[in-house]
């Protein structure tokens, strides 16, 4: 509790590198207009991670800032990594700090919703009939498989060189995301497709059959398989066929990207990264948006916020079990670009009649908070 009395959620702030600052900074800003509407406060923490930390303490994330992370009641992420510390080959990379972060925190499911805004459909490379419905989410396993196999780097001499990667899986780790897919979809559409390689891979043959004993527990859902290449295809061609899909963690990975073009930009796309840990007000979670650091529009104040403040809706109600401040951000972001707001990846510099506002970072932000305090005086 605060000294006024308020609800206090202890969140920790990744910032992070590249656009990551600013984004998260905007999505800081519209959390707190929420908490001022509904009567919380946030008690925000800093910390360095990715090449801000590489820079500061030589490593991407040091271990007492991961322990730190895990006792806040969720983390918020911008986005880490650049071309500073882009070389592969090195032994220090920024993205190390992701896989800490999963791995140390247990942070085993990654929840990527994918939905298309009516008024965002042009900017979609789809024809806007095939985006008409499309609402999918998409259930990645995060801290098993080819991310976290054993690997050989290569070696032997030019021309003859190998390197290995492993592929791993356990049937905990299979079985405890695809109930969690399950029940995810029991409060959706009743739909889920199962993501695999089976026709080439054992563990995906392993996927397949853990799913399907699963199943038996889930009468009410309608389950599907498929494989990955055809999954792909599908994701462009019938995309709002798709309720939810689980899948392992590196085609998670491609697909969720694949799927996030469907809204027109990576700049609208919020995720989650949840455990089973559960604290006081919810289940712990790790938020972020999907889009990379784009060290090239760093500083400049034009990176779009949306799906970090997406991300900070998704923790509000997912690990701070408030509700009734996610759905008004929600509302908000969407009342922002239903009056016109854009940020500069959603607007055509080159039309003068399409009657949008073109802003920066800061000014999206404005707009979103300005949507929930006249939302507030619409209430009262």
């Amino acid at each position: 509790m605060t000294e006024d009395g308020l609800t206090a959620y202890r969140v920790a702030t990744i910032a992070g590198d590249g656009v990551g600052p600013e984004v998260v900074a905007a999505a800081r800003r519209v959390v707190d207009a929420a908490g001022a509407r509904f009567g919380f406060a946030i008690d925000w923490s800093d910390f360095l991670v990715g090449g801000a930390a590489i820079d500061a303490f030589g490593v991407a994330i040091r271990p007492e800032d991961v322990d730190a992370c895990g006792t806040a009641d969720a983390i918020l992420l911008g986005a880490v990594g650049g071309p500073k510390w882009s070389d592969p080959a090195a032994t220090v990379r920024p993205e190390q700090a992701l896989f800490a972060l999963r791995g140390g925190l247990g942070l085993y499911a990654n929840l990527r919703p994918v939905t298309v805004h009516p008024a965002l459909a042009a900017a979609s490379p789809l024809r806007p009939e095939l985006l008409a419905g499309v609402d999918m989410l998409i259930v990645r396993e995060l801290t098993g498989g080819i991310y976290f196999g054993d690997r050989t780097e290569a070696s032997g001499e030019p021309g003859s060189r190998t390197a290995l990667d492993t592929l791993p899986y356990a049937e905990h780790e299979i079985a405890r995301i695809v109930r969690l897919a399950f029940e995810l979809a029991r409060t959706r559409r009743s739909g889920l497709t199962q993501v695999d390689k089976a026709n080439v891979l054992a563990t995906s043959r392993l996927w397949r059959r853990v799913t399907d004993e699963i199943a038996v527990e889930f009468p009410d859902v309608r389950l599907s398989h498929q494989l990955v290449d055809s999954c792909a295809m599908l994701l462009v061609r019938r995309p709002a066929d798709f309720d939810v899909i689980v899948t392992e963690n590196l085609f998670g990975d491609i697909l969720s990207d694949e799927a996030a073009v469907l809204a027109g930009s990576l700049g609208v796309l919020p995720s989650a990264s949840l455990g089973e840990r559960k604290t006081e007000h919810g289940t712990f979670g790790l938020y972020e948006p999907i889009h990379g650091s784009a060290p090239d529009i760093a500083g400049r104040d034009i990176a779009n916020p949306t799906g970090t403040i997406l991300s900070a809706a998704m923790m509000l109600r997912t690990s701070l079990g408030r509700a009734d401040a996610a759905d008004a951000v929600e509302t908000a972001v969407a009342a922002a670009i239903d009056a016109g707001w854009r940020t500069a990846d959603l607007a055509d510099s080159a039309d003068q009649d399409d009657g949008l506002v073109v802003v920066g970072t800061t000014g999206f932000a404005t707009a979103v908070v300005e949507a929930l305090e006249a939302a507030a005086g619409v209430a009262a």
